[in-house]
């Protein structure tokens, strides 16, 4: 029988410029990378579906840290208007703030980091990865929107995995056309009968499963 690595969560604040953005930070003992979850429309640390593929993650052996890219105040207004959970630029700089301030962590620095990153977040994600190219060693997005990235695709290095639910399929074309302008090797998986939410038994399974093997994959290259 294997035993379960040693897992500690912390409730932590990351300073991100000039704000302090409230989020969980999870680590196994002897953790083979950090993947740092960028969540999309409307959500926060909080979200269910990013938190049970983060225990996933966890319990193969990676670290992972889920944070609020919003400020109590701004999901205030956002609850109201909806605007900001689609201001990619703010999203994205507050990714690449996260990155700078996790390089900054004495316990965190030597880490290889992956980006997880849910519908608008996947922008983010790739946003940032094409901003700090030597830090993101690995990109996952899960129902995501990475075309809203598109004029800096082109730049990012880091393999690049794309899941989609097979019911979605506005999100399966937007995602075929952000895979056109990827330079960085990339995947594009369908899980057959999900929905844009992956709410349908047993998908999300499948997402975390996919989304562990490719960091572990591609987080372990990155050491070597």
């Amino acid at each position: 029988m294997t035993d379960q690595p040693s897992i500690a969560t912390h409730e932590i604040l990351v300073q991100a410029g000039a704000q302090a953005l409230p989020g969980f930070l999870t680590l196994p003992a002897f953790a083979t990378g950090l993947v740092i979850f960028v969540h999309g429309s409307g959500s926060s640390r909080f979200s269910t579906r990013n938190r049970y593929v983060a225990e996933v993650l966890n319990s193969g052996g990676l670290g992972t840290l889920l944070f609020d890219l919003l400020t109590p105040e701004e999901n205030e207004i956002d609850l109201v208007t909806r605007a900001l959970r689609f201001d990619i630029g703010l999203l994205s700089e507050r990714t690449v703030a996260t990155l700078d301030w996790v390089a900054a962590e004495p316990a965190l620095a030597a880490l290889r980091i992956g980006l997880f990153g849910a519908s608008t977040g996947a922008a983010a994600a790739l946003n940032a990865a094409a901003e700090r190219p030597g830090q993101v060693a690995a990109v996952v997005s899960r129902g995501g929107r990475p075309d809203l990235a598109i004029p800096r695709l082109p730049e990012v290095e880091a393999p690049t995995l794309l899941i989609v639910g097979g019911l979605d399929t506005p999100v399966i074309e937007m995602n075929r056309e952000a895979a056109r302008h990827l330079r960085a090797p990339w995947r594009l998986e369908i899980v057959e009968g999900a929905t844009h939410l992956f709410e349908e038994p047993g998908t999300l399974e499948q997402v975390a499963i996919l989304a562990r093997d490719w960091f572990l994959q591609h987080l372990a290259a990155a050491a070597a």
